[in-house]
């Protein structure tokens, strides 16, 4: 998967930017692209949807939107809609949800969310849906997914951007919001071909348990039935904390497994080191938790040879540097030639305070860390660069 924007993409020609790099991003071997959220939004990213059917976004408008997927389509890539049904924003108020508006808009919002406070324009009504099923949001109102009502106009918009628009899976935002049983009512709704949930358990993270963070992930996926994968949150940190502390040895778990999601459960785990929250952006970006950049290609290395759903950030192939974007293309293509899939195995060889090296599918080795390693046997050197290397047989 491409995560095809970034913080900064909201430039009122991003549709046309992805239509344009569609040749590029088919020659790199993706076969997913993920969209930032396509509905008219308070804020200019569109993580705050007023107008769902509203397609003038600061991405661009609806006609340069279907140039974009089509661009794709056309090239056998899946566009992939990032979807935000935690909460929404009145059109013009609180709560005034018009295109489309629900059977009751008071009922449609959770009966704890701020709208209904005291000094707030809620304060006193009556009418209110059922308690939040997930961790409030105060930004926007936080919808009921209980309501029949929400539930079914959730329903029909993911239909019409799926067989009008042309999307074909879904990136769910902020699941931690809501109940994950109603990701999995709405992909049996709409059968798409791919669908994510972030999944990211914002306290703190303890490195010292990740199982912490790595069940609360497996509980939300059961949540939806198996229905859904989600992004694997522990990877991340795990791997960041080798390269930045040499601590390799974090990258297995007690088991002999890798430490992450993908250790667990590497079909449904969606792997990456950046996206548009964590990591920066050109010119800037929020990069509230970013991968040791020094370390970008490496890491690239783990995860485009290991199990699980690698996940590629935008500015890490377009805006990094031609050297980083080949490494990237390279590693991507190396995977599609070994046929490393979502469910390979991984037999781990070492992982010390120098160096970590794992064996996927007997065919392909890789070894990551200033540490030296060498499978033994019959096998060539494929890729190497700043504290990696990769072999084939």
């Amino acid at each position: 998967m491409l995560q095809g924007f970034h913080w900064l993409s909201a430039n009122g020609n991003w549709w046309n930017t992805i239509s344009a790099n569609a040749s590029t991003i088919q020659a790199a071997g993706f076969t997913m692209v993920w969209f930032p959220p396509v509905s008219l939004s308070v804020s200019k990213e569109g993580y705050l949807p007023t107008q769902w059917y509203n397609l003038s976004s600061q991405y661009g408008n609806q006609s340069s939107l279907q140039n974009a997927v089509n661009a794709l389509k056309s090239r056998g890539i899946k566009p992939l809609a990032d979807i935000v049904i935690n909460h929404r924003c009145g059109s013009t108020s609180w709560a005034d949800f018009t295109n489309s508006s629900f059977a009751n808009n008071n009922y449609a919002i959770c009966s704890n969310d701020e709208y209904f406070a005291p000094g707030n324009s809620g304060a006193g009504i009556s009418e209110r849906g059922a308690y939040d099923t997930g961790e409030g949001y105060s930004a926007g109102r936080d919808l009921d997914h209980t309501n029949t009502s929400v539930q079914n106009e959730i329903k029909y918009w993911l239909s019409w951007l799926k067989n009008t628009i042309g999307f074909q899976g879904w990136r769910y935002d902020y699941v931690k919001g809501y109940g994950g049983a109603y990701v999995g009512m709405y992909n049996t709704a709409t059968s798409p071909y791919f669908s994510v949930g972030e999944y990211w358990p914002t306290n703190y993270f303890d490195v010292n348990n990740p199982n912490n963070w790595r069940q609360q992930i497996m509980n939300w996926i059961d949540a939806t039935g198996g229905k859904s994968t989600a992004f694997d949150f522990v990877t991340k940190p795990l791997l960041a904390e080798a390269f930045n502390n040499n601590a390799y040895w974090r990258l297995r778990d007690s088991d002999g497994k890798p430490a992450g999601t993908i250790g667990w459960w590497p079909a449904m785990s969606v792997t990456f080191l950046d996206n548009h929250d964590t990591g920066p952006s050109p010119g800037g970006g929020q990069n509230h938790w970013p991968f040791p950049s020094y370390h970008v290609a490496a890491g690239y290395a783990y995860i485009l040879t290991h199990p699980g759903i690698p996940c590629v950030y935008w500015p890490h192939y377009f805006d990094w540097g031609s050297g980083l974007q080949n490494e990237i293309k390279n590693m991507i293509a190396l995977r599609k030639a070994k046929g490393i899939k979502s469910t390979s195995t991984v037999s781990i060889q070492v992982a010390d305070s120098s160096k970590y090296a794992a064996i996927i599918d007997g065919k392909v080795a890789v070894k990551i860390g200033p540490g030296s390693w060498s499978p033994s046997g019959s096998w060539n050197l494929a890729l190497s660069g700043n504290n990696y290397a990769i072999w084939t047989k």
